[in-house]
């Protein structure tokens, strides 16, 4: 790693503790709404369809939501866009419980478009974190944003028994509950984000930059996002990375349970195997943070393509029945995933001028979303024309060229920079 004279800001530490907190909040609104949508629209609507509708409406909204919180952070900062976005989810939150409670499925879709946004600020989030660190600790600054997601994951879907006897107790329908959680985790998340970013990240982080002589401070004239990618192959690959990683992981999860299905597997079965997979993803997340700041995103995701395509053979060799190899493969995913994600977003921070970050972070977060939701629906029918076998195998064909072209890179990749 190339030597660097500049240093994290003062109010790093305390930012940190910020975005962190707005993570475990947005976390749990998340989860929560993840975990319940599918079954409440399909009751709502009596179709099937229209609940394997809800988690697209949320991935959709994500992916529009990403766009319009780095258009924000570009123009005004990271505080307007984080704390913002976290407005727009909380009324996604309330309209779910208007939509739950006048048992009004389209509202309820409407509302979760909405809701999406809580992705895309966690997402957004994560950059946040690298705008004032160090370079030799700016993989652990983003690694432990990613993690802070953990535990409103884990203790998001845990409450779904308490919160319907909270709904039922006010005189709501018992299925209101979980979306009374999120509105609340949102809107307080908003607060702390609007009050806590101070200074804001980004804002600070161009005034840095001016002053060391490093990119411009200010925002200059637009230059394609394509053309910014193109001019640098270390932004490329990171945003592949993000991008590929997502998608291979979101293709694989989704048809596992379908996969395990077929065998006979009990629901528990299959719930620990997903668990187990989300554990994968977040739980080591400051471990590959420190290996960015160590040994370099290239190396991370380099490791990453690794991790995908072994995830890929053993799906590909794991029968129905094969519960081992099938949790071994799922862990390897999100490890995979994680790796992707954070060595991805390090190299790519790194990798674009300080004015131009939350424009091209943002556009490569929406490409993230929707290739997510490309992934889920072409595994779908790929399973059902084909098998899970030859889904593993397209992983691993899919994730081989990547691998090639970040050995072919050679160079070790710097991790992201303040400034």
């Amino acid at each position: 790693m190339p030597p660097t004279s500049i240093s994290a800001d003062p109010a790093q530490p305390r930012l940190l503790a910020v975005l962190a907190t707005g993570q475990v909040l947005g976390g749990t609104g998340m989860a929560v709404s993840i975990a319940v949508s599918s079954l409440v629209a399909a009751r709502l609507s009596g179709s099937p369809a229209v609940g394997g509708g809800a988690s697209t409406a949320i991935v959709l909204g994500a992916a529009g939501a990403a766009a319009l919180v780095a258009r924000i952070a570009r123009r005004r900062g990271r505080r307007p866009a984080l704390a913002g976005g976290y407005v727009v989810a909380t009324a996604g939150g309330l309209g779910a419980v208007l939509a739950t409670e006048a048992r009004n499925a389209p509202l309820l879709l409407l509302s979760l478009l909405l809701m999406g946004s809580g992705t895309a600020v966690g997402l957004a989030a994560r950059y946040a974190a690298t705008d004032l660190a160090a370079p030799d600790r700016a993989g652990r600054a983003l690694a432990l944003v990613v993690w802070a997601t953990t535990v409103g994951a884990v203790a998001g879907p845990n409450l779904l028994g308490p919160l319907q006897g909270v709904a039922t107790g006010v005189g709501l329908d018992p299925a209101t509950g979980p979306y009374l959680l999120c509105t609340a985790a949102f809107a307080t998340a908003a607060l702390v984000s609007w009050a806590g970013l101070r200074p804001d990240p980004l804002v600070r982080a161009r005034e840095r930059a001016a002053e060391t002589g490093a990119a411009a401070g200010a925002a200059g004239p637009l230059v394609p996002v394509r053309s910014l990618l193109a001019a640098s192959r270390p932004a490329l690959i990171g945003a592949t990375g993000v991008v590929l990683g997502h998608a291979v992981m979101v293709g694989l999860m989704s048809m596992t349970p379908v996969h395990m299905d077929h065998g006979g597997a009990a629901l528990t079965l299959v719930g620990l195997v997903i668990s187990l997979h989300i554990a994968g993803m977040y739980a080591l997340s400051p471990v590959v943070g420190w290996l960015v700041d160590r040994t370099g995103s290239g190396a991370v995701l380099a490791g990453a393509a690794m991790l995908l395509i072994a995830a890929g053979v053993l799906c590909a060799l794991a029968g129905p029945t094969e519960t081992g190899l099938l949790t071994a493969g799922l862990v390897l995913l999100g490890l995979g995933w994680s790796a992707a994600l954070i060595g991805g977003s390090a190299l790519l921070t790194s990798s674009v001028p300080v004015p131009e970050r939350p424009r091209v972070q943002g556009s490569v977060d929406v490409a993230m979303n929707l290739a997510g939701a490309g992934a889920g629906i072409g595994a779908g029918v790929l399973v059902t024309l084909a098998s899970y076998a030859v889904l593993g195998v397209v992983a691993v064909v899919v994730t081989v060229p990547f691998l090639v072209a970040v050995l072919a890179r050679g160079a070790r990749a710097p991790s992201p920079a303040a400034g």
